[in-house]
């Protein structure tokens, strides 16, 4: 058998490792092993390409932003943030129709400028919006669909973990794409808020309402606000002036969330002990699962699959576009499936190749950018479209009184709101790109 079947004959074992419910860190790592064990014949050369592969992946320096920005995000679930987000946005929004469910959204947003967790900012918001919603008379479908799809803002929106990962494997800037990620994940926003005001106006009876605040209340709940604004400003803004390092300004990030927890009053050393347990849980699961994948994706490269992938394309003389969309509707599909950071970890190496091997006008760092943004807009869209959207469930299990099927009926609106804005973002990649320098 070729190296190059054996590398095609890789993607079933893989599939059926995931399906008999393998954790995909171990499928991938069992399926890299395999493929360089049967590659290099049991050499002395396979032992010793484990050992430099381990070290290879965990000595990378840009690595170790992801623990930053995990404790980040435990930091700013523990002290109040959310609540003073929903209640500043309910205030403003409220007393609209759909005022509250809107209110919702742009919390989500905005913890998700502090958090990086699409399934942490849909949790955490639950928590505070759906007793709000359900006391103002929303419906249970639409309001957990609303939360749903408010949750995946948190990993699009800047500082995005996710966008980490993608940045080190394409080899890209993590700056640059956190300031690309901001325009999309505005306009996912306004999307939602859109979405939440038609859907109203066709159900009626799915929103009640909410007095009107005063504005003296409205400016008071804006003012409790600013921890997050600052600390975004310091983050985003500082690694994209150059004050620091995209590491270091996890690091001031996760100091300065934790200076406000301790601050509100809501750090003690328990909670503070949580905090780091939780974080080293979420590292070493997010590691194993680069682990796996770097054993995978050099066992790929062995083989030449995403060589000759990319060149069978471009031989066959298929339009960019019509490439992209195909990509663009596997990730829709698989994305219901997989978590956010298996595929981009899986696919990234095979897909990215292909892509850049064909000619869509743009430079090819930009071509990475923004292929990056789309990506990653489409695996999240994964996370709420029926039936095995991860974001349903979670919320569904924080609101075991809503049956899933009413989640389903609702949640189409805001995934054909996403729909909508990915066509956006293809037709016209400068949305994504005007505030990346040249």
């Amino acid at each position: 058998m070729s190296m190059l079947e054996l590398g095609y004959l890789s993607f079933p074992v893989l599939l059926v490792l995931i399906f008999l419910r393998a954790p995909i860190g171990l499928a991938m790592m069992l399926c890299g092993i395999g493929g360089l064990y049967f590659a290099m014949g049991g050499s002395a050369m396979f032992m010793a390409k484990l050992k430099t592969e381990t070290y290879t992946t965990f000595s990378s320096y840009s690595l170790s932003i992801i623990p930053m920005f995990l404790l980040m995000g435990q930091f700013a679930t523990l002290s109040g943030m959310s609540q003073a987000l929903f209640k500043a946005a309910e205030s403003w929004l409220g007393h609209r129709r759909g005022g509250v469910a809107m209110a919702a959204v742009g919390a989500c947003a905005g913890f998700g400028a502090i958090c990086g967790s699409s399934l942490a900012t849909a949790a955490t918001m639950s928590r505070v919006a759906l007793p709000e919603l359900r006391r103002y008379g929303y419906s249970g479908g639409f309001s957990t669909a609303t939360l749903a799809a408010g949750g995946t803002l948190g990993i699009l929106i800047p500082p995005s973990v996710i966008l980490v990962i993608y940045a080190i494997l394409t080899e890209q800037n993590i700056a640059k794409l956190f300031l690309a990620a901001f325009v999309p994940g505005v306009l996912a926003a306004i999307g939602y808020m859109i979405t939440i005001s038609i859907y109203v106006r066709l159900y009626p009876d799915a929103a009640g309402t909410r007095e009107r605040q005063p504005y003296s209340e409205r400016f008071k709940a804006l003012i409790d606000v600013w921890p997050v604004l600052i600390v975004f400003l310091v983050v985003v803004g500082g690694i994209y002036l150059g004050w620091f390092t995209p590491t270091e300004g996890a690091a001031v990030g996760a100091a300065g969330t934790g200076l406000i927890a301790l601050v509100s009053g809501n750090l003690n050393w328990k909670v503070f002990s949580d905090s780091i347990i939780s974080t080293a849980m979420s590292t070493a699961m997010i590691f194993f699962i680069v682990l796996g994948a770097g054993f995978y994706n050099s066992f790929l490269a062995l083989s030449q699959v995403p060589q000759e992938l990319s060149s069978f394309v471009v031989s066959q003389g298929f339009s960019p576009w019509f490439v992209l969309v195909l990509i663009l509707v596997f990730y829709l599909i698989f994305g219901c499936l997989m978590d956010s950071l298996s595929m981009i970890l899986l696919t990234i190496p095979i897909f990215f190749p292909v892509i850049s091997a064909l000619d869509f006008g743009m430079t090819h760092d930009h071509l990475a950018i923004w292929f990056g943004i789309l990506v990653l807009i489409v695996v999240e869209v994964g996370l709420i479209t029926p039936p095995v959207g991860m974001n349903l469930f979670i919320i569904n299990a924080m609101d075991r009184e809503t049956p899933i099927t009413q989640t389903y009926k609702s949640v189409m609106f805001f995934v054909g709101s996403d729909i909508v804005r990915v066509a956006i973002l293809v037709l016209f990649p400068a949305i994504t790109l005007f505030l990346i320098p040249a």
